[in-house]
């Protein structure tokens, strides 16, 4: 038994790599996650502890309009963070986006696990192509828990 549920962020990205437009440009993505097993999910001693599948799509201004994106979200709360790892595809070229919700303490969840910093690479270059930041709007938390599936 496990779950699926569906979460989106939005913000803004900015070119580095000397683009006439550098931005800000909007940057946003749609993800369903969740684990198969939740028991395998819950287990500190197994690989799978509290890291799961992600699928969904983004838009980063500038460079794609709605593309579909897979990948990994693992919540590292040992470490004080959660990371995402985002692979997606435009105008031919293979990108990854990896996004972190940093220093998660519990006396600032409402900062801590609705602000992602993110980097857009190329992956056949792991060249630098634009940075991010991206929310999670608290005004979205209904919605949010609306989408927990139990499958």
């Amino acid at each position: 038994m496990g779950f699926r549920i569906r979460e989106q962020m939005d913000g803004t990205h900015t070119f580095v790599d000397g683009r006439a437009d550098p931005g800000p440009h909007p940057f946003v993505f749609r993800l369903a996650w969740g684990p198969e097993r939740l028991r395998d999910w819950l287990d500190p001693r197994g690989g799978r502890f509290l890291w799961q599948e992600a699928r969904g799509e983004l838009r980063a201004g500038g460079l794609c309009d709605w593309t579909a994106c897979a990948g990994t979200l693992a919540l590292e709360y040992t470490r004080a963070r959660i990371r995402y790892v985002l692979d997606f595809e435009a105008g031919g070229v293979a990108y990854r986006y990896q996004g972190e919700k940093r220093d998660l303490r519990p006396w600032n969840l409402h900062r801590t696990h609705t602000t992602c910093h993110g980097e857009l690479r190329e992956l056949e270059r792991d060249r630098l192509v634009a940075t991010s930041v991206v929310r999670f709007s608290l005004t979205q938390t209904p919605r949010f828990l609306a989408s927990l599936r139990w499958a």
